[in-house]
């Protein structure tokens, strides 16, 4: 395919976001870019320096003080940098996960990132992921999905990720997190969670990572890989 592609692939918490986005730009050759990660680089960041995440302001000095680094490693893996410090698998962390929806639903912390993102997809083919990019960081991307799936698929997608990292995990609290991290997302002011009218909507309930990744990648670019 000739020429600068933009992919932005949005969803909810535990719809597997990261793992298809990840998968096709493999595939694709394009660089992965990983948005929620930033959000959750501030989130670790307010939880380690005591911010209140309840204080817009005091969120929004703290983005626009920090400095946040995408690093690919292989083409399909990142490692975050938050002021020089690697903080990949910090900021997966249960506290972080509870936390990461207050802080991403405050106007300044969402603008001072949109920018980035928007800079970091300049001039290259991208997989964007996260819960905005198609209705706000990328409105003109030429292929737009929304992934879905249920809460307690989502859960339980989330609790194996949990176990692998040696967190404990609750399956019905995750549950209950992760219906109220929707509706926070999904209700807050400033860009909410909803599928951008020309995206194409992918329940992926009862579909492997392979098979959601495949159809994206077929979709793009017509060829089975």
């Amino acid at each position: 395919m000739p020429g600068i592609v933009s992919i932005a692939i949005d969803g909810p918490a535990g719809a597997g976001k990261s793992t298809v986005a990840k998968g096709v730009a493999s595939i694709l050759g394009y660089r992965y870019i990983d948005t929620g990660a930033m959000y959750r680089a501030v989130t670790l960041a307010a939880l380690l320096r005591n911010v209140d995440i309840n204080d817009p302001q005091a969120l929004y000095q703290l983005a626009n003080s920090t400095k946040i680094d995408i690093i690919e490693c292989n083409g399909e893996n990142i490692r975050v940098m938050l002021n020089g410090q690697d903080v990949t698998e910090e900021i997966r962390s249960p506290s972080v996960t509870e936390n990461v929806s207050n802080v991403s639903k405050a106007p300044g912390v969402r603008q001072i990132l949109v920018d980035a993102q928007r800079e970091m997809a300049r001039g290259q083919s991208v997989v964007m992921e996260g819960r905005d990019i198609g209705t706000v960081v990328l409105k003109d991307a030429e292929y737009k999905f929304f992934l879905l799936a249920s809460a307690q698929e989502r859960a339980r997608r989330r609790a194996l990720d949990f176990e692998k990292m040696g967190f404990p995990v609750n399956i019905e609290k995750l549950t209950e997190d992760i219906e109220k991290r929707d509706y926070t997302d999904s209700n807050r002011e400033v860009n909410p969670l909803r599928p951008a009218v020309d995206a194409r909507v992918i329940d992926c309930t009862g579909m492997t990572a392979r098979e959601v990744i495949n159809h994206i990648v077929n979709t793009v670019t017509e060829v089975r890989y």
